[in-house]
């Protein structure tokens, strides 16, 4: 659906002729499991094999005029195709004339077939961010840090990276008259949870609409066998026109 809808666009800008008509061919061979989420799939492969018997389409709403538009081929696939494709117009490994200059039948140079991503377009290695402090926080345990505000409106921004693995982040204010450092008696401002920023830098902020200690605190309390390393960058940033110091 979301191809059709491109194509169409592209048609669109590109010729406003009635009689002009789009071919979008699937190769569906090679379409299986492995498609879909990989900790579900190796579960089920390694628990369920085979278990696939057949696949049924329930209460599928198509008309009897979209039905007659649909068509299951079968060994005579090629044949077919030639009915609503021009040979010139076709690749040869679909039954067309159509190849590469050099007689390649799959017309790699004009046609763009999907496949395994290559490690050189990989991205997550190239990202290099600049941070401040770097910390480990043991397994089972967490690292908070202190950061006065002291004026309405000022702006607690942050950013940061594991290494490896996840790492838990949250946001609190301590209460006036609370100098505990136990996360449960402080105001809650951004709920801990899991970043997977050791695959994506993370980065966030938050406009403080009251002055007062707010602590960062990454959590590493769910790990029982691993330590995390964190690379991370805080600043608290002034009201916008504000002439004061924050520190």
């Amino acid at each position: 659906m979301i191809d059709c809808r491109i194509i169409s666009r592209i048609c669109c800008h590109a010729s406003f002729q009635n009689d002009a008509i789009c071919f979008i061919h699937y190769l569906s061979s090679g379409l299986g499991m492995i498609h879909l989420w990989k900790p579900i799939l190796t579960m089920f492969e390694e628990n369920y094999p085979e278990n696939l018997k057949k696949v049924l389409l329930i209460k599928c709403e198509l008309f009897n005029n979209k039905q007659q538009k649909i068509a299951v081929l079968g060994s005579n696939w090629k044949e077919v195709l030639r009915n609503y494709v021009d040979a010139d117009q076709l690749p040869a490994v679909y039954g067309g004339s159509m190849t590469d200059p050099d007689g390649n039948p799959l017309c790699k140079t004009m046609v763009s077939y999907s496949g395994v991503v290559p490690k050189s377009y990989y991205v997550r290695d190239s990202i290099k961010v600049k941070y401040d402090q770097f910390i480990t926080i043991s397994r089972g345990s967490s690292y908070q840090l202190d950061y006065e505000v002291l004026f309405p409106n000022c702006v607690l921004r942050w950013k940061f990276a594991s290494e490896g693995s996840d790492i838990g982040f949250g946001l609190f204010l301590k209460t006036k008259g609370n100098e505990t450092k136990k996360v449960e008696a402080m105001q809650e401002i951004v709920p801990t949870e899991r970043y997977n920023s050791h695959l994506v830098p993370e980065d966030g902020s938050y406009t403080c609409e009251e002055s007062g200690i707010y602590v960062v605190r990454f959590d590493n309390t769910y790990s029982v066998l691993h330590s995390k390393k964190v690379s991370f960058t805080v600043d608290v940033l002034l009201p916008e026109g504000h002439t004061g110091k924050q520190s």
